[in-house]
């Protein structure tokens, strides 16, 4: 394997390719065959993909092309291309989570969020690589081995949702579904240089979402736009009466509304932002690497000169998100996680007993990340613990959203970094936990909140690397967020690289 980046792929957006489609312009079979095409000779360098759908993914393409030719509209994403992260539930089709005691599990169902991609006209070509069960943040924990960023295959894509951040990168797939627990869609984006997107905790359903952490994960899109994330944020967005999470309200229509459904391009600046209060959080930008910290500053910069104004702001209370994260996300994957027992699916490894049997089943099938997070989650639950680590943590996830109220009086949406550095070596961090956490120290605060967030390239740092600017928003405060990040993607790309 080279330690440069492979041959690119197709650099058509969603937008281009659903207009072609559904205007008879293009086939949805020729579209898939490009991208098909496309993963053949791209991913035996990167290994985004666990499985690989070739027949279904044709057989759903003939479909579009029927309807296109019989007068009917297939959907706003007909014909594109699109891969799954490999927690959500593809009915008959395996969904391993990227780990061994998952086996070749078929689920009897699709989640909710694939049954609304399907029915929007697109075309899923597979399930793709990420930390095992969704625990790391450079996808090389997974049982099928690491993930490589495109743009430099001796570095990690982020993680968990590496798989589809690289897949989009490389121009494997135009868009493409991950989950964020602590920043798992947000970070991995950033070093890939796409767009990713954390919606409001409930505003995308969690239905067929294999848990990691129920009170935080969600389902979002990776997209190499703003315009064409917006899209599929769309698709996947509104009420679902089978997640008793999900929030009663309608569907979306943020593309529309940033004027980028029909034109699949760049709002000016100046329409999207002028007038609106934006803050410079100082605690996601002060502890990241310099490098990654101008970028900020110069995407605030930008803004400003858009009409937009801009104040620094601190908010103390986010110091303490990573620490109450990580309390409270594994102790919720402890139970979570309980149910993998070798009894009721996945792999089993045989015993003299039931108990033997757990026990051989849970040491053969999980890796050691997760195994560590277990035992941490079970520890903080535990009697006579509870309450001094993940009641407390509790505690402080209240004061972080309050904190963020208070903020959200003065601004209408924040600024920061999406992670300290750029995206570091393979195998760096993986035998050191504590400096693989710090890489969603920037992420973890509106994942506690349950509020929106999103990263958006902007730039590239001295090592030819992109950094990833992060808006945040209030709670529902998709419409603004994205109008900001879409000025902030159209300043970025007028910015030349800096030399290395």
């Amino acid at each position: 394997m080279t330690t440069g980046s492979p041959t690119p792929g197709v650099t058509r957006s969603a937008h281009e390719i659903a207009r072609a489609v559904r205007n008879g312009d293009e086939s949805a079979l020729s579209v898939l065959q490009e991208h098909l095409e496309a993963i053949g000779s791209i991913d035996g360098e990167v290994h985004a993909f666990i499985t690989l759908l070739d027949d279904q993914a044709r057989s759903d393409a003939a479909e579009v092309d029927r309807r296109v030719a019989a007068g009917e509209d297939p959907g706003p994403l007909a014909g594109v291309p699109v891969a799954l992260k490999d927690n959500l539930c593809t009915s008959g089709v395996p969904t391993t989570c990227a780990s061994h005691i998952l086996g070749s599990w078929r689920p009897p169902y699709d989640a909710t969020v694939v049954e609304r991609v399907r029915a929007a006209g697109a075309v899923i070509v597979g399930k793709t690589n990420m930390d095992e069960f969704a625990m790391g943040s450079s996808t090389e924990t997974s049982a099928f081995g690491p993930t490589c960023n495109p743009l430099d295959l001796s570095r990690v894509p982020g993680g968990s949702s590496g798989g589809s951040a690289a897949a989009v990168a490389a121009g494997m797939v135009p868009l493409a579904l991950g989950s964020d627990t602590g920043g798992s869609v947000r970070q991995p984006a950033a070093y890939c240089g796409v767009v990713g997107v954390k919606p409001t905790y409930g505003a995308v359903s969690r239905y067929g979402l294999v848990a990691f952490a129920s009170s935080l994960d969600q389902v979002g899109p990776i997209a190499r736009s703003v315009a064409d994330a917006a899209l599929l944020l769309d698709v996947i967005g509104g009420h679902d009466a089978l997640d008793s999470t999900s929030l009663d309200r309608p569907p979306s229509r943020y593309a529309e509304s940033l004027c980028l459904l029909d034109a699949g391009g760049h709002a000016p600046g100046e329409e999207l932002v002028a007038g609106l209060h934006v803050g410079i959080v100082e605690e996601l930008v002060a502890g990241a690497d310099p490098l990654v910290a101008r970028s900020v500053r110069a995407a605030a910069e930008s803004l400003a000169s858009y009409g937009a104004t801009v104040d620094d702001v601190s908010i103390p209370e986010l110091a303490y998100g990573l620490p109450a994260y990580y309390l409270i996300a594994p102790a919720e994957a402890s139970s979570n996680l309980a149910r993998y027992d070798g009894v009721r699916y996945g792999s089993r490894v045989d015993g003299p007993d039931v108990e033997a049997m757990n026990r051989a089943t849970r040491a053969a099938g999980f890796g050691d990340e997760v195994k560590r997070r277990i035992m941490l989650g079970t520890y903080a639950l535990s009697a006579g613990y509870y309450d001094a680590y993940y009641g407390k943590a509790q505690r402080v996830r209240t004061l972080i959203i309050d904190a963020f109220s208070a903020a959200y009086q003065r601004f209408d949406v924040l600024l920061g970094a999406t992670a300290p550095t750029t995206a570091f070596p393979m195998g760096a961090k993986v035998d050191d936990p504590l400096s693989m956490y710090l890489s969603d120290v920037c992420t973890v605060p509106s994942s506690l909140a349950g509020h929106p967030a999103i990263s958006v390239p902007f730039g590239r740092a001295e090592d030819g690397l992109p950094a990833g600017v992060q808006v945040l928003a209030p709670a529902l405060g998709e419409s603004v967020m994205l109008k900001v990040a879409a000025a902030v993607e159209a300043a970025g790309a007028s910015i030349a690289p800096e030399p290395k």
